[in-house]
């Protein structure tokens, strides 16, 4: 900093502290009052791409096929079998009280669809009536044999293999005020994106996100309301049965759970550490009070602002109170070391002098600390991944937040004091750092070399990381959502949804390609011996009463939406981005006369059959259903094919209501395209979406002969897959912002570029050896572990700073390095070494998170400090004492 700019800093600060001290509290109990609209959020944002253009695509499906709003619970009755009248009767009790749980619209379970097989009944049965569960004289044996075995529509989809576990489906009434103001978000968003936005535009969306943002936090709290309300319920049932609930409003609502303890458990732990620590380190009230003073107001002021800005805290910067109150510690710990330095080496000297030049002396490398920090954080914004974006962002503000408050408060608090009595006695953390400076001083080249080996061995683990990770995997195994996806993963079908949508041949529609008078379609083959689907195009859900899809084949209760970012419907999963449609509503194809539809024949539909079960032989998938589900049962009751007359005959005897329900999920309106609905497995160890996909992708086009323009797959699985695969350019692009901003300001501050190249040494070392036991031990990249390296090079720098500057301040006094260094560990080596365990520490406690991945952040970045630490303390002094560098003066 400029002697000028210091000068004016003493005269409008250290020269007036009461009236600093007065404005910080005006300006706390704004921050305090605006913290009242501090809000936390989880929603689908985290999960997907900014302006991922499978995003777009999948809201198209969605907004063709419809979706559902639903919890499901799974229901494995302990004291007698599932197909037992007892049993039955008690799950018919859960099932109504559920129904008085408020908005709840419908409850559907097994005991609601029509039994086909238990015994087979005609195609005119269907449309009077027909019998289901609860109807008494059923014979549960075959029941049992039809949900099991028989039925292809219910096994592993409503009832699981071994007969012992049934799902409820709950779904919720639409709220058509939260669509209402999602909608006009998401289009002032569209327009905003095609830059179509004036003035007035950009207002307009700011209102309509503001509006959106309040509701949806009145939502979220209703919601959590009402599930608690299903817990209750479940409660009252547990003494015969195991329960689980799962479903995205569910993990919306846990998520949130998990964030505000999160909240209270990481701020509250770095608190109670940082005063233990503070009182060991330095032994004076004054020592604890004024670091604590500046930590409280640097988060409260953090807090406020987040509040004013209506900017919501996701899982992935639900941390940001223990990173404040870390980094708001260094910066006063800094400080309080170089106070008390300067005040052993005076002791006759004043207050203000004192303060005065800690203020000097600490000003500029804090300055530099805090910037380098922010370019570790905002390198995150360039990460594609929107609550990674936010959390950068946040801490950009509140580590410049932080640097101001330090060096107002610091100063305002110390002044009315007086210096007290110089410290005394053994210092035993000085005594610490001398030793690894004799230890840098005798063993440099083997310093060097281990360096190199650590690097070497490094990169080779860097080699070995992977992105794919299970979705499962990011919750500890006693949480709810982790058993619920266990149990519908395992037993049900599978979590992670994936569509694949086949499109009609363009060059051959269907007046062009069949006769409805011979019969003749698609490739010239006789379309009246091949098999079809007497039900004209399903493997849906058979008994949604009042539904307009498939509730367990169109969305994965538990995976189909993210849970952590901001302000998206708990609702609709990925449709946070910019959707505007409702994937609720009624789907286009209402009224879709089934003999017009280009799938609707023998001969596609048995190709669509082969398709089918290619995908059902993928180890990785669970339950598949599309039209050749419905043919499967249709070729049972007809103990046969059928051929293109009856095929049709059958396309006008299903009534329209039953064609709403078995149609819609799987054939657009217009008939040229069909969905295939898969789940996979999100627990199995071998999955690898990315392959996956590009296998499925390759033997379509390859093995069936669809043009690559027919396929298109879509759902949760791409899109999560996407931000999977991102994660490594994210990483990359990160990095190199860093290493290039961070590299670019040390050549400003120390104006040589060795030296500047010298200080990256120690930040690169810790950066490398943590990518690398990742890469060792398989631990893939995640949002939260790819933030990992930028941060710890931003908060690592900071030390190698201060050593720097200190070195460029004593070296001048003998121009020997070697007691230079020997010097600077026994002064600013102190401070590097009581912040660098208080950064440890705090990161450490946030491997008390619910949340695997904030688990695995605050371990690794702690390792990580721990690493810059040592490195900062031997690597760092090593290279200087063999480089010799010349220091420029700043």
């Amino acid at each position: 900093m400029t002697h000028r700019l210091f000068n004016a800093y003493c005269r409008a600060v250290l020269a007036h502290p009461v009236f600093w001290l007065v404005l910080l509290a005006l300006l706390c109990g704004f921050a305090g009052w605006q913290a009242r609209h501090f809000q936390i959020d989880a929603s689908t944002d985290s999960l997907v791409l900014e302006n991922d253009k499978d995003l777009e695509y999948y809201r198209k499906v969605s907004r063709q096929y419809g979706g559902s709003d639903f919890l499901v619970i799974t229901y494995s009755p302990t004291d007698a079998p599932l197909f037992q009248r007892d049993s039955l009767e008690h799950l018919q009790g859960l099932q109504q009280d559920l129904k008085d749980v408020s908005r709840v619209k419908s409850v559907y379970s097994m005991l609601d669809v029509p039994l086909l097989f238990s015994p087979k009944v005609e195609f005119s049965d269907l449309a009077n009536n027909y019998r289901t569960l609860t109807d008494e004289d059923v014979d549960l044996n075959l029941a049992k044999d039809e949900f099991t075995d028989v039925n292809p529509l219910y096994e592993d989809l409503l009832v699981s293999d071994d007969g012992g576990t049934t799902a409820l489906l709950v779904s919720f009434e639409r709220d058509e005020k939260y669509f209402e103001l999602l909608h006009r978000r998401n289009d002032l968003r569209d327009q905003q994106r095609n830059g179509e936005l004036d003035a007035g535009g950009e207002l307009a969306l700011e209102e309509a996100s503001r509006s959106f943002s309040e509701y949806n936090s009145k939502l979220q709290a209703r919601t959590a309301g009402e599930i608690q309300q299903v817990r209750d319920i479940m409660d009252q049932y547990r003494d015969r049965a195991d329960l689980f609930l799962g479903g995205v409003p569910m993990i919306t609502t846990d998520v949130v759970s998990f964030i505000r303890s999160d909240l209270k458990v990481f701020g509250v732990g770095v608190l109670i550490f940082l005063i233990l620590a503070l009182f060991i380190i330095f032994r004076r009230p004054r020592w604890v009070i004024v670091p604590l003073a500046c930590c409280a107001v640097t988060v409260l002021m953090v807090t406020g602002i987040l509040g004013l800005m209506n900017w919501k805290v996701s899982v992935i910067s639900s941390n940001y109170i223990s990173l404040l109150l870390i980094i708001t510690m260094s910066i006063t710990i800094h400080l309080t070391v170089r106070f008390r330095e300067l005040h052993e080496q005076f002791p006759d000297a004043t207050q203000s002098w004192l303060i005065r030049e800690t203020a000097a002396h600490m000003m500029r490398p804090s300055i530099y600390m805090i910037l380098t920090t922010m370019v570790g954080f905002s390198s995150l914004v360039i990460s594609g991944i929107r609550p990674v974006i936010d959390f950068g962002w946040m801490m950009t503000i509140g580590l410049g937040v932080a640097l101001i408050v330090c060096f107002l408060v610091f100063p305002a608090l110390l002044s009315p004091l007086s210096p007290g009595k110089p410290r005394q006695g053994k210092d035993i953390s000085r005594q610490l750092t001398l030793a690894f400076a004799g230890f840098t001083e005798r063993h440099r080249p083997t310093l060097l070399l281990v360096a190199l080996v650590v690097v070497g061995g490094s990169l080779w683990g860097i080699g070995k990381l992977t992105v794919e990770n299970r979705f499962i995997d990011y919750f500890q195994e006693e949480t709810e959502i982790y058993k619920g996806m266990v149990q519908i993963d395992r037993k049900l079908g599978g979590t992670t949804p994936l569509d694949i949508v086949i499109d009609a041949p363009k060059a051959e529609p269907r007046s062009a390609v069949q006769n409805d008078a011979t019969g003749e379609g698609w490739d010239g083959e006789s379309l009246t011996e091949a098999p079809g689907d007497p039900f004209a195009s399903d493997g849906g859900d058979p008994f949604a009463d009042d539904s307009t899809t498939d509730p367990f084949a169109d969305e994965d209760p538990f995976a189909d939406s993210d849970p952590f970012a901001a302000d998206a419907p708990v609702d609709d999963p990925f449709a946070a981005g910019g959707t505007s449609e409702d994937p609720f509503a009624e789907p286009a194809n209402q009224g879709l006369d089934l003999k017009d539809a280009y799938w609707f024949t023998p001969a596609r539909l048995a190709k669509l059959v082969e398709i089918q079960n290619y995908v059902e032989s993928l180890p990785e998938t669970g339950k598949v259903l599309s039209l050749a589900t419905t043919y499967e049962v249709a070729e049972k009751l007809n103990n046969g094919p059928l051929s293109y007359v009856q095929l049709m005959l059958l396309a006008k005897f299903i009534p329209q209501d039953l064609q709403k329900q078995l149609v819609t999920p799987y054939l657009s309106d217009d008939g040229n395209q069909i969905r295939i609905s898969v789940r996979v497995i999100d627990s199995d160890k071998n999955l690898n979406r990315n392959d996956l996909l590009a296998k499925i992708r390759h033997d379509l086009q390859n093995n069936f002969g669809l043009e690559p323009g027919q396929v298109h797959l879509t759902g949760a699985m791409v899109l999560y897959n996407n931000m999977l695969q991102s994660l490594f350019d994210s990483q990359i692009k990160t990095l190199g912002y860093v290493f290039a901003a961070i590299l670019v300001m040390l050549l400003i501050l120390f104006r040589s570029l060795p030296v500047a190249l010298i200080s990256m040494v120690p930040s690169l070392v810790s950066a490398a050896l943590v990518l690398g036991l990742m890469g060792w031990i398989g631990l893939p990249l995640d949002l939260m572990t790819i933030t990992i390296t930028a941060i710890s090079i931003g908060i690592a720098v900071d030390d190698t700073i201060h050593y720097i500057h200190r070195f460029h301040e004593e070296l001048p006094n003998d121009n020997d390095y070697v007691a230079t260094m020997k010097r600077c560990h026994g002064s600013i080596g102190k401070a590097m070494y009581y912040t660098s365990l208080t950064i440890i520490a705090g990161f450490s406690i946030l491997a008390l998170s619910s949340f695997n991945p904030t688990v695995y952040f605050g371990l690794l970045t702690g390792l990580a400090m721990l690493v810059a630490l040592l490195s900062n303390l031997t690597l760092l002094p090593a290279l200087l004492i063999t480089v010799k560098p010349k220091l420029k003066a700043g």
